[in-house]
């Protein structure tokens, strides 16, 4: 198979919510992934990121009615359009995802071995030692200690970190081809996240699995994610390889996220630099620019035009009126959004 693994083309997300709230998410999402590619997606609370995974994985709150509309081409096949048996298949062997929390992801009184293998057993009956030895044997594959008597444990007898290795474990059991990561290190002690990170890297290379990482760290992709998709008010503002965007930004946000990660450097007592204001209200439709209202570098336009899409380098696009950087001469001009791959 050629191509992305992982294809999104012009999704827009909408969730209605039981007090009758009607919640415009994503707007024009377009990215893909290739296989054992890592791409991160940054952003800060209700910047729409792990609407995006849920809407890839087609899973929702129950008491939340979601609409999608676009394209998600898992391996060519759209995951939108698929008749539902067909979908459920494509999902179930295809995309695995690892949550935030394994404590809440986890169910407290189901055995760590029932959990871990149950992809395989929806497939297909599996004895009780052979369970046992299979999720034994996935266990030892993400590094949890004695995997044999752990297998046979609950998730409230395990660390944090170790219920999280669980949680990886369960997602690798079916070998899917895409693998998204919700923020797998939040609940996590500063100690545990890069072990667990580096667990992450290590089945992505060695299987060949395309990885969605999502997270509100932009420091935290530093050299595990190959090319990064800024996320805010729904839309991607900014994307391109993780060195060009950190290191010049295009688009005003992506320049705040990187001015508030805490650096090992100068003063002591310094003052982390905040960006005004608060995210843009999804129940209102988006106009104009969603980062308009707390941008400096915004004027009249911003408010009312939908910003271009420019190139600001290899690679790199921003949707801006008044990007940092962009390329100077004709390649600075924007580009219709379809053209351009994240």
């Amino acid at each position: 198979m050629t191509g992305p693994v992982l294809e999104v083309r012009s999704l827009d997300t909408t969730l209605h919510t039981p007090d009758g709230r009607t919640l415009h998410v994503l707007h024009g999402i377009d990215l893909s992934i290739d296989a054992g590619e890592c791409l991160g997606v940054v952003g800060e609370s209700g910047s729409g990121k792990s609407v995006l995974a849920r809407t890839v994985l087609g899973v929702h709150p129950r008491t939340t009615r979601a609409t999608a509309t676009g394209r998600i081409l898992l391996n060519g096949e759209d995951l939108l359009t698929a008749a539902p048996r067909r979908r459920a298949q494509l999902l179930g062997t295809g995309v695995a995802m690892v949550h935030q929390d394994p404590m809440t992801s986890l169910n407290p009184v189901v055995r760590i071995a029932d959990q871990v293998t149950e992809s395989l057993t929806n497939r297909r009956r599996m004895r009780r030692r052979e369970r046992l030895r299979t999720a034994a044997e996935l266990l030892a594959a993400v590094d949890v200690p004695d995997p044999a008597r752990r297998a046979r444990a609950y998730p409230h007898e395990l660390s944090g970190g170790l219920r999280q290795r669980v949680g990886i474990a369960a997602a690798l059991a079916g070998s899917p081809a895409l693998l998204l990561a919700d923020e797998p290190t939040t609940a996590l002690d500063v100690t545990v996240q890069r072990t667990v990170l580096d667990l992450l890297d290590r089945h992505r290379a060695t299987r060949g699995l395309a990885t969605l990482l999502i997270t509100h760290d932009i420091g935290l992709l530093y050299g595990r994610a190959r090319r990064i998709a800024v996320m805010y008010g729904g839309r991607i503002v900014e994307t391109g390889p993780t060195e060009a965007v950190t290191e010049a930004p295009a688009h005003p946000y992506t320049a705040a996220l990187l001015r508030s990660v805490p650096r090992v450097t100068g003063p002591l007592r310094r003052v982390l630099p905040a960006v005004a204001g608060s995210p843009p209200d999804l129940s209102r439709p988006a106009v104009g620019c969603p980062f308009a209202p707390r941008c400096e570098r915004a004027e009249a336009v911003c408010s009312t035009d939908a910003p271009p899409l420019h190139r600001a380098g290899d690679g790199h696009t921003v949707a801006c009126h008044f990007p940092l950087t962009v390329l100077p001469g004709p390649a600075s001009t924007s580009v219709p959004k379809a053209q351009e791959t994240v």
